[in-house]
């Protein structure tokens, strides 16, 4: 049995936290920014290799740096900060104890010992085979089990965040529905438990051909499979960060949903079919039939894009009403103009929100439509778009949502404030340089994984346009700058866990709006809602996807003339 002594209350928003999961959210956090700061280091050595004149990695290991960047970045950083909002967003805002925390423990160890034994796996230079791991490209059997380590790890996790919300129910820690931010998270372990299975499904039988005991792997079969694997582990990182807009927006200005319905049911969009975009990575496989290439490019994605666009309208919409509840209600923008610009938890979340849709969701749409798909498939496009999602999208809304959780959780101060009022601005800025850079030359044809654009080795050359080397050095430039923003994330978060001052267990901090337990750990709509600036800023919006992907249109009109 739980007794009160292994709760504390927050003084900040009166919900109650159980200790245990606390100390969970702390491991799970802290690993995370650790895999990020090596991710990062692997990801610059990368882009500065990709820039012409810098050009800094010989090709052993630059093969070797991108499979360290994309699996630490993409997948360990991310999944053990993921694990952290799970019990976050159960524990925490359930006011609920977490189920089996012994179990906790037991996936965070997997977790880790996986995550080592795959950078050490890659480190010794035997497993260069980059992120998405095709055959028959084959890594040492070491690597592939420390993949499926991680991702057992990572399935107890869910299944702990599962056992917590029948925990809650079943003592009624909270009233009504779950709140939006836990049926956020609820998604994305739903669409988690998808994509482990799928990795089991493929890589299990991989790890036995890397040890001899499976003669053959289907290149086409692994290919399609570890997609689902591959691109459903992305939408994992959609719903987590659409879920943090959704608590970052009611933590800092109560800011309730314009609709709970429809931002519930834009999830379950997700669940139904966001999986199904890893179709673009198949779209010129000659073994799939055409039917299945024109549902998942049509219908499919229809739908998918649907959930993403009403939280696209939802999340600032809800911002806009709570502004003007506040009384900010001169002229169309004034509640964007006073927003608190200067909190990095805000900042980081708009800027994320705002990238996330012009960025990555335009771009991907375009990819993901079958012709245009022809002229942009394994180009540097691709990278670019998935930077503009996985990236400026969920590791700068996970950024932002640590500047709350550092004194919510770690009761610490903030340390260099004035960094981290900057950060999400540097950060994001060269975040978005590289992906509108690599979407550039991409266009222009540059290959998305060759260790040198001006094949200076090849027994027949190739001359992309000036433009493209253009391109690429100015990516080079702002990877250095996201970089910086990295850095300074890093030097905030790991210097507040070990420097800022200890704030008293009765202590409150000023990061939160009146009544903020209310907002984010219950059921409940804006009751009027008036929103004629995200109106405007929606419309804003969808012409710059009718014109940028009828451009793409004109370009794919050049490639293939039908004159």
């Amino acid at each position: 049995m739980t007794t009160q002594a292994e709760f504390r209350t927050c003084p900040t928003t009166g919900l109650q936290v159980h200790l245990s999961a606390e100390r969970l959210i702390k491991a799970n956090a802290v690993v995370a920014i650790v895999f990020l700061l090596i991710g990062g280091l692997f990801g610059l050595l990368v882009a500065l290799t990709r820039w012409p004149a810098v050009h800094i990695l010989p090709a052993d290991w630059f093969y070797l740096a991108l499979t360290a960047h994309g699996l630490d970045v993409l997948i360990v950083w991310i999944i053990f900060f993921e694990i952290a909002v799970l019990y976050f967003a159960s524990a925490v805002l359930l006011n609920c104890r977490l189920a089996t925390p012994r179990m906790g423990w037991l996936a965070f160890i997997l977790m880790l010992v996986g995550a080592i034994i795959v950078n050490v796996a890659v480190l010794q230079g035997g497993s260069s085979v980059m992120f998405t791991s095709y055959v028959p490209m084959q890594a040492q059997p070491h690597f592939y089990l420390g993949i499926i380590l991680f991702a057992v790890g990572a399935l107890i996790g869910c299944f702990i965040f599962f056992g917590t919300l029948v925990i809650a129910r079943a003592e009624r820690t909270y009233e009504g529905s779950i709140p939006l931010v836990t049926f956020g998270a609820l998604t994305a372990a739903i669409i988690a438990i998808f994509t482990i299975a799928s990795g089991a499904i493929i890589l299990i039988p991989t790890l036995l051909w890397s040890l001899g005991y499976v003669n053959y792997i289907d290149p086409l079969m692994y290919k399609t499979v570890w997609w689902a694997m591959g691109h459903s582990s992305q939408q994992i990182n959609v719903s987590a960060h659409v879920a943090i807009w959704y608590a970052i927006a009611a933590m800092v200005l109560g800011a309730k949903p314009l609709s709970e319905k429809v931002s519930r049911t834009a999830f379950l969009f997700y669940i139904l079919f966001l999986q199904l975009a890893s179709a673009h990575h198949l779209l010129v496989e000659p073994g799939l039939s055409s039917e299945w290439k024109i549902f998942n490019t049509s219908y499919a994605l229809y739908l998918a894009v649907l959930g993403s666009l009403i939280h696209g309208m939802t999340v600032p919409g809800s911002i806009e009403a709570a502004q003007r509840r506040r009384g900010l209600t001169n002229g169309m923008f004034e509640w964007l103009r006073k927003a608190p610009w200067d909190n990095p938890a805000f900042s980081g979340m708009f800027l994320s929100l705002v990238m996330f849709g012009f960025l990555g969701g335009i771009s991907g749409v375009v990819m993901g439509t079958e012709q245009l798909n022809l002229i942009m498939h394994n180009t540097l496009y691709v990278p670019g778009h998935f930077h503009a999602t996985v990236v400026a999208g969920t590791t700068l809304a996970f950024m932002a949502i640590t500047y709350l959780l550092l004194p919510l959780i770690f009761r610490r101060e903030l340390i260099l404030k004035g960094w981290a009022k900057a950060q999400p601005y540097v950060f994001g800025i060269g975040v978005a340089g590289i992906s509108l850079f690599m979407m550039g030359a991409g266009t222009l044809g540059v290959s998305r994984r060759h260790w040198d654009i001006t094949f200076a080795d090849a027994a027949l050359t190739f001359d992309y346009p000036a433009a493209a080397f253009l391109m690429m050095g100015l990516n080079g430039i702002f990877a250095i700058l996201a970089a910086v923003g990295g850095v300074m994330f890093l030097a905030v978060a790991v210097g507040t866990v070990f420097f800022g001052r200890r704030i008293g267990d009765t202590e409150a901090v000023e990061i939160a709006a009146p009544g903020v337990a209310k907002t984010i750990a219950s059921y409940g709509s804006e009751e009027e809602i008036k929103i004629p600036g995200t109106v405007v800023l929606v419309a804003v919006f969808f012409i710059a996807f009718v014109l940028y992907y009828f451009v793409n249109w004109k370009y794919l009109s050049d490639v293939w003339p039908l004159s």
